[in-house]
């Protein structure tokens, strides 16, 4: 079963000039589990272990269509780098998304307030967002789509009541994506640049998710 919320009391800290609540130590295994009626199947998210999910995060992040968005190529022990240092960083948590205990993606969740993307959003406390890739190409397409990006949208804000807005920066030329967003709940505000990409800003209130009901597939 998911774990339970860890909830510690309100102190902070300062990383990369930027003044957070302490965060509560990751979790470990499935973290987020609910079936998808048009699929038949069971959509997981679980946290991803450097050793056990190497060789299909390796493949995945070699893929040109993922590589086109993430420019992480690399070897496996690039990677294996990678998820040993999401592992130790208590401002992200990587996950594995599973169809039936088949990984089929990955998801990186972090608290907005010590990201890159604080300045531009005004993060608040306890604002989280996720960057994803789907690695299996049979998995991608909007009836997948449909099921995991209310998904992730819903373990977020179930997993600390605190989180009242998720706050996410795609790449503002990825026009799927954006497409899949508005969908989805989020509101696509304005763009702006990281040294790496221009992107844009999405945002989803806590309060909208709940009312219009965007767990539910649009």
């Amino acid at each position: 079963m998911p774990q339970a919320q860890v909830v510690l009391p309100l102190s902070y800290r300062i990383s990369a000039g930027h003044s957070h609540p302490v965060r509560p130590p990751q979790p470990t295994g499935v973290v987020y589990r609910r079936y998808i009626p048009w699929l038949e199947r069971t959509l997981s998210f679980r946290v991803a272990d450097a050793e056990a999910d190497l060789p299909h995060f390796h493949r995945w992040m070699n893929d040109p269509h993922v590589a086109e968005f993430w420019e992480e190529e690399g070897d496996t022990d690039y990677h294996r780098a990678y998820l040993e240092r999401l592992g130790a960083d208590a401002h992200s948590l990587p996950l594995i998304a599973c169809l039936d205990e088949r990984p089929i993606g990955y998801f990186e969740v972090y608290w907005a307030k010590e990201d890159r993307i604080s300045p531009f959003c005004e993060a608040a406390d306890f604002d989280r967002g996720w960057h994803v890739l789907i690695g299996e190409a049979d998995c991608r397409g909007k009836a997948f789509v449909s099921a995991w990006l209310p998904s992730i949208s819903h373990y977020l804000f179930l997993d600390d009541s605190r989180t009242r807005r998720l706050v996410i920066e795609p790449r503002s030329d990825n026009q799927r994506m954006r497409r899949n967003l508005q969908r989805s709940g989020y509101d696509l505000l304005h763009e702006f640049d990281f040294p790496h990409k221009r992107a844009v800003l999405g945002v989803l209130p806590r309060q909208r998710f709940f009312e219009e009901q965007f767990w539910a597939p649009q």
